[in-house]
């Protein structure tokens, strides 16, 4: 998990949530966070504030508070961080719990798991199974992305680690394979609610998740280590995403999957929704 001095969500409220990483305070919206904030003369302290000006993109104020990149840590990863135009910075960081449970999935194996990593963003997932000894096959549709990811493993000491670096279209990717007759023991998923492949592909959670995952299920029939499924859609709670997850993969609700609310937490014990993960096993 992440050390205060790394990260600390501060305060939230008023749609908005006021987040340390390293030693800037960053301002940034956030739709879950609808009750007043707790603290307001921390927000006074903020180093800079992201405002939205278009649909997906807006500006850092003032936007000479910050530099080009820096560095925080999660425990022996290590994350390359960048304030960009969508007012995201390259972590997630309510994700922390879920590289602690990839860690332990596959050290319990037993065995050298081969991951696969669909719609991997900067590589958090990745590093985590690669740090515990998996080998991991990395799919994202940014090539600048990917670049981004490749530079967090360097920074988290696993340049050599056995990680395979894809630009693709995950939906694609997965059916190359499965007729390439590829297998894994675990597939990780963070998919968005909409996007686009490299080629322009579009991805629209609502129609193409369950067929996604059906196509998974088959790609990890043969030695199943484990499933794990975040996402950040409106519609998709716990319920709901663990339904999905059981019956793509399993074909039946009583597989064992288990879901629950991503949360940060401030130090007064607040908690901010951020997102669901279902998972499998459920150790």
């Amino acid at each position: 998990m992440f050390s205060r001095d790394q990260y600390e969500l501060v305060d939230f409220g008023d749609g908005r949530k006021l987040e340390r990483f390293g030693t800037f305070l960053l301002d940034r919206p956030c739709a879950a966070a609808v009750d007043p904030p707790a603290h307001p003369p921390a927000w006074r302290q903020a180093s800079a504030r992201y405002q939205r000006l278009e649909q997906d993109r807006g500006r850092w104020t003032p936007g000479s508070a910050l530099p080009a990149d820096w560095r925080v840590a999660c425990s022996d990863l290590v994350f390359e961080l960048r304030a960009t135009e969508f007012g995201h910075l390259g972590l997630f960081a309510e994700q922390a719990g879920n590289w602690n449970w990839i860690d332990k999935q596959v050290r319990r194996a037993g065995r050298k798991l081969r991951v696969l990593n669909l719609f991997a963003y900067t590589g958090g997932s990745t590093l985590a199974a690669a740090a515990a000894g998996a080998s991991v096959v990395h799919v994202d549709a940014a090539r600048n992305t990917v670049a981004w990811a490749r530079r967090n493993a360097e920074l988290s000491g696993l340049g050599d680690a056995p990680i395979r670096w894809i630009v693709d279209d995950a939906a694609k990717f997965v059916s190359r394979e499965l007729r390439r007759g590829n297998r894994y023991d675990a597939v990780i998923l963070d998919p968005p609610t909409y996007g686009h492949g490299p080629q322009q592909e579009v991805w629209k959670i609502g129609q193409q998740l369950l067929p996604l995952l059906a196509q998974c299920a088959e790609l990890t029939s043969e030695q199943r280590a484990f499933i794990l499924l975040t996402c950040h859609s409106p519609g998709y709670g716990p319920a709901e995403l663990q339904a999905s997850l059981a019956d793509a993969i399993f074909g039946s609700c009583q597989s064992g999957a288990t879901a629950k609310q991503l949360c940060l937490e401030t130090q007064d014990g607040r908690r901010l929704h951020s997102g669901v993960v279902a998972r499998w096993p459920e150790v």
